[in-house]
């Protein structure tokens, strides 16, 4: 089962936000982007979409009049930065709100809330969606858009990750995956227990520090990689962490 969906929003930052998101949660399919809300209203008339994630101002028509055009509502999560629409937000039964900036973990929260929602609308409506062929995965697994697939990761085989720019290399111990994504993504998904940034191109899971020579950590598989000025403090957090 996946989730037919509409981003709407006039800033196109929001729009790389949600779609990067999106690339890591498999039941949710983007099919538009839309920067106002008469925009939206065109391709509604057009498209059948089953959730739409929603900007609240935006120019001549604000997101919740948006929302009272509507005779037949897809589900809503709202992304707004502004916290004080919430309530008049949820008066309109939407299914979640999201205050700008939102880390990855509450917009998986969200879309999982929205899937539930649309599999009891399903039920009420008489139709027993089909069993979901992929789950959420848990805390040790993540999934990475990679050769046009969406892969899951065991996160503990993960030696280290690259930054090139808008793509990121995911490292295991011989071989490495690229996926279309920004390190600064990932280092909010990660967990910190396990996994810390120690330049502003890498990040590296501390249970494979073999050791620390200068300004360089040196990996079990042989790997080596630099120590950024600004992340020395890290130093000790690593010798700790490589106990683990």
């Amino acid at each position: 089962m996946s989730l037919r969906c509409l981003i709407v929003d006039d800033e196109p930052l929001a729009h790389d936000v949600i779609l990067r998101y999106m690339e890591d949660v498999p039941f949710l399919e983007n099919c538009g982007q839309c920067y106002r809300a008469m925009e939206a209203l065109d391709f509604l008339s057009r498209h059948t979409i089953d959730l739409i994630f929603l900007d609240i101002r935006m120019p001549k028509l604000n997101g919740l009049d948006f929302l009272r055009t509507l005779q037949q509502r897809p589900l809503v999560i709202i992304t707004s930065a502004y916290e004080e629409h919430a309530l008049e937000s949820f008066e309109l039964d939407v299914c979640d709100y999201l205050l700008k900036p939102f880390r990855f973990d509450r917009f998986l929260k969200a879309a999982n809330k929205a899937l539930s929602n649309y599999t009891l609308k399903q039920q009420a409506a008489g139709v027993v969606p089909a069993a979901p062929t992929v789950t959420t995965p848990s805390p040790s697994q993540i999934y990475i858009k990679s050769d046009k697939k969406q892969v899951l990761l065991n996160l503990e085989d993960v030696y280290y990750l690259e930054s090139l720019g808008n793509y990121v290399k995911v490292w295991e111990e011989q071989r490495f995956l690229l996926t279309p994504r920004t390190l600064s993504s990932f280092e909010s998904q990660l967990p910190a227990d396990t996994f810390v940034r120690i330049h502003k191109s890498y990040i590296l899971n501390k249970k494979f520090v073999r050791y620390i020579e200068g300004n360089t950590i040196n990996l079990k598989n042989g790997a080596q990689l630099p120590l950024g000025k600004n992340y020395k403090h890290v130093v000790k957090e690593l010798v700790n962490g490589q106990g683990t």
